[in-house]
């Protein structure tokens, strides 16, 4: 593959990895339609394996690694999401796994990814460098790195998430089909984001793709803004710990900067709020990082009010603490 994917890499990746993924549901909730004024549709990737999308992405990237190299193993960074996906992948893959994780990291996810047998090795957000820790690993032990999202498999792998939504909708209503207008996707370095665009914009004409982030962790949104990548002053400081990202991937921002409307972003609050949403109205178990999406939606004020929308739940790894605060809110 080359380096910036494109539409047929991910039908590539999605005849990859078509045996092990879930094809998870398109859902329709009254509630929610009748809030916006619009026809919205749920991906609920939090239904994936391990809990989100980026199941995806490691287990596309991690096949397509040369077969003299796997036995040196992967390394990854992630919060939790990619590494249980990653942690996952590898297992059913038959290769060993060494995941880079902040010490702050929610318990449930620290103990998910070493429940799929990886190494968890921890660090410091604020005064630790992940990259450099990953790549020391890297350096002594051979082993492959799988970047979380800047990285042209991941991306295609996780942008069959898109192909599942638009065979959905083609699907839906007795064959008649739905036109999609827009599409909101939670975003932390782009990877998802990226590979969705690929698929949604090539099967929907002139949909409009929002990226969605928490408040002071809106690098994507102020890099559209500007045409050029920017980054984030802080590297901690938000419930949504899956998407506190440095700044938009490269790869991916060659993708969105070119296919993305505006970005969007909400506060801890809301998504805090889509989190409560959620569990009653959906019957879902979302993460914040999860539901900012959800989030941005609940709170449009009908402004899409007529037109239909998919919005992605993109992971439910939350800790039973952060979920009872949720509720109590």
């Amino acid at each position: 593959m080359k380096n910036i994917p494109d539409y047929q890499d991910v039908l590539n990746a999605a005849e990859r990895i078509e045996h092990v993924v879930y094809n998870t549901p398109l859902l329709q909730n009254q509630q929610l339609n009748k809030k916006t004024g619009a026809n919205v549709f749920i991906k609920p990737e939090c239904l994936q394996r391990t809990g989100s999308f980026k199941f995806r992405g490691a287990y596309n990237a991690i096949s397509m690694i040369e077969n003299n190299r796997k036995k040196n193993g992967v390394v990854a960074c992630s919060s939790g999401n990619h590494a249980q996906g990653v942690a996952e992948a590898a297992r059913l893959l038959g290769i060993n796994a060494t995941i880079v994780m902040p010490d702050d990291s929610p318990v449930i996810k620290l103990e998910r990814t070493r429940r799929s047998g990886a190494q968890v090795v921890t660090y410091h957000r604020e005064n630790d460098d992940r990259d450099a820790i990953a790549l020391n690993i890297c350096e002594d032990t051979g082993a492959t790195y799988i970047h979380p999202f800047n990285n042209p498999h991941v991306i295609a792998g996780q942008g069959t998430t898109g192909l599942e939504i638009a065979r959905q909708l083609r699907e839906h209503e007795a064959g008649n089909g739905v036109q999609l207008n827009r599409a909101l996707v939670c975003t932390g370095g782009g990877g998802l984001t990226s590979g969705l665009a690929l698929a949604l914009d090539y099967n929907f004409e002139n949909i409009k793709i929002h990226s969605v982030e928490p408040e002071g962790f809106d690098d994507y949104s102020r890099s559209l803004s500007v045409g050029q990548r920017v980054e984030n002053s802080n590297r901690s400081g938000s419930i949504c710990d899956a998407l506190l990202t440095e700044s938009p991937g490269k790869i991916g921002f060659r993708i969105n900067r070119g296919l993305l409307a505006n970005g969007l972003v909400v506060s801890d609050q809301e998504a805090l709020n889509a989190v409560k949403f959620a569990f009653h109205e959906l019957k879902l178990v979302v993460e914040p990082g999860g539901a900012v999406a959800l989030a941005a939606l609940l709170n449009s004020d009908k402004k899409w009010s007529g037109e239909s929308i998919v919005c992605i739940i993109s992971g439910g790894n939350i800790d039973p603490q952060m979920m009872a605060r949720a509720l109590a809110e």
